[in-house]
């Protein structure tokens, strides 16, 4: 038995196609393309290479997009200024801000100033809670791509036991309780699971979230299980990034599993595409006047 590939990076391609076909009758039909400014401070290698991939993508599909860089010793204040601007600004209609932010900065304050309807990577307190809540809101991407990646390939949820490893707040639970709106029975693992071995085994659907190069064999793994894989590690003496799951072994076990890379990263950046598209349109629906 060797596990079925869940191939993000075919997936994105054919969400992309399709995204860019809405962004073009958007603009034919009122005139109005779709915006997307992140906000880079400071000089991090990884985030000015994932805001790149972002700016690539947007060109794409036709998304107009815009990088606002702040220096690394830019201030709070001088980073929430540029916040309120890109709120009032009615050009932009989905806003990124690349973290992690400077440690003298305080993100989680810096994020909580977003618009909740320009919060396109779905990672402020308003976009998480609303998962909880049922509200309308953007789902965090990582997690939206994995939902969306089982969808594509048919894959079922209700009434799957899913087990996530990993327990970060913009990608482990928002991932969880979308799997559990989607009526799987969730088990989150964190670093104090006692017998994290046994409890991984037991998942129908396993979510690898934790950031520790391949810490998950396939020994631990169910047979038939679907396996999905968000790390993204580098290891000394290897070439390019592995995942959280050991995968020679893992494809050996599992029915379906995705790749690193090639897998869930993709799926991230089509999600951000497809959110900032749908602020665009939400912005017109939102400029109609109702009847009172």
């Amino acid at each position: 038995m060797s596990a079925q590939i869940l191939d993000g990076q075919k997936t994105a391609r054919d969400i992309r196609a399709e995204i860019s076909q809405r962004v073009a009758a958007l603009k034919t039909a009122r005139g109005v393309t779709p915006r997307l400014a992140a906000v880079l401070v400071g000089d991090n290698p990884a985030s000015e290479a994932y805001v790149g991939m972002k700016e690539k993508a947007c060109g794409w599909v036709g998304i107009e997009s815009e990088t606002h860089r702040l220096p690394d010793t830019a201030t709070q204040e001088e980073v929430e200024s540029l916040i309120h601007r890109l709120n009032a600004d009615p050009r932009v209609h989905g806003i990124l801000i690349q973290h992690p932010l400077p440690r003298h900065l305080d993100e989680t304050r810096a994020l909580s100033l977003l618009a909740p309807d320009k919060d396109v990577d779905g990672i402020s307190r308003a976009s998480l809670g609303a998962l909880i809540t049922g509200e309308e809101a953007f789902i965090s991407c990582t997690p939206l791509g994995i939902i969306e990646l089982l969808d594509r390939y048919q894959i079922p949820i209700e009434g799957k036991r899913a087990v996530v490893v990993g327990r970060s707040i913009i990608l482990g639970k928002p991932v969880a309780l979308l799997l559990l709106n989607r009526h799987a029975t969730v088990t989150i693992c964190h670093s104090r699971t006692r017998d994290l071995p046994s409890v991984i085994r037991e998942a129908d659907i396993l979510v690898a979230a934790v950031g520790r190069a391949e810490m998950i064999t396939g020994a631990m793994i169910k047979p038939g299980a679907v396996v999905i894989d968000a790390g993204y590690n580098r290891v000394a003496g290897r070439r390019g990034d592995v995942g959280d799951v050991h995968f020679e072994s893992a494809r050996e076990v599992a029915a379906w599993i995705t790749p690193v890379p090639g897998g869930v990263g993709p799926m991230t950046i089509a999600m951000l595409l497809q959110n900032t598209l749908l602020a665009a349109e939400n912005s017109l629906r939102a400029d109609v006047p109702t009847d009172r």
